[in-house]
């Protein structure tokens, strides 16, 4: 029941009051399923990409954080070619941060700022961890080459 009644209100809050390029549904009407979208920042290697992800909210939610990755291929070092992430929001204590305070919202936010300012120092994807660290210039075109073949629309 808390978990409905919370998703219904970070849901309506998603729809009336959007963070900046980010959006958020109900998928097929399941509750515990929902879209998401970000949009690349501005004056990132991600700019003009719209980048699709998967949420699926669990039993124990908020007590549990949801489970988020990317539809979207995307370069970068903190998310794999399975669309998982590494952010430490997404992982219960003692290894993460994640707390029943902490909303959809909160997340979808901080996983715009991860694609703004990747993390190279716990990495995914080791390779491109060490290509953003020490050959930013070729990381950035890599970046871009994958959002315009992935995320433009």
């Amino acid at each position: 029941m808390q978990r409905a009644s919370r998703l219904q209100r970070e849901l309506s809050l998603l729809a009336t009051e959007p963070p900046p390029g980010i959006s958020c549904w109900q998928h097929r009407g399941q509750l515990g399923d929902l879209r998401a979208q970000i949009l690349g920042g501005a004056d990132t290697a991600y700019e003009k990409g719209v980048f699709s992800l998967e949420i699926t909210v669990p039993e124990r939610y908020p007590f549990e954080p949801p489970k988020i990755r990317f539809l979207t291929p995307i370069y970068h070092p903190n998310i794999d070619s399975a669309g998982r992430i590494c952010l430490d929001l997404l992982k219960l204590p003692p290894k993460g941060a994640w707390r029943p305070s902490l909303n959809i919202c909160t997340l979808l936010t901080s996983i715009q700022l991860l694609m703004a300012e990747p993390n190279p120092d716990d990495p995914l994807m080791a390779d491109i961890s060490s290509e953003y660290k020490y050959n930013k210039q070729l990381f950035l075109q890599h970046a871009r080459e994958w959002t315009q073949k992935y995320a433009s629309q």
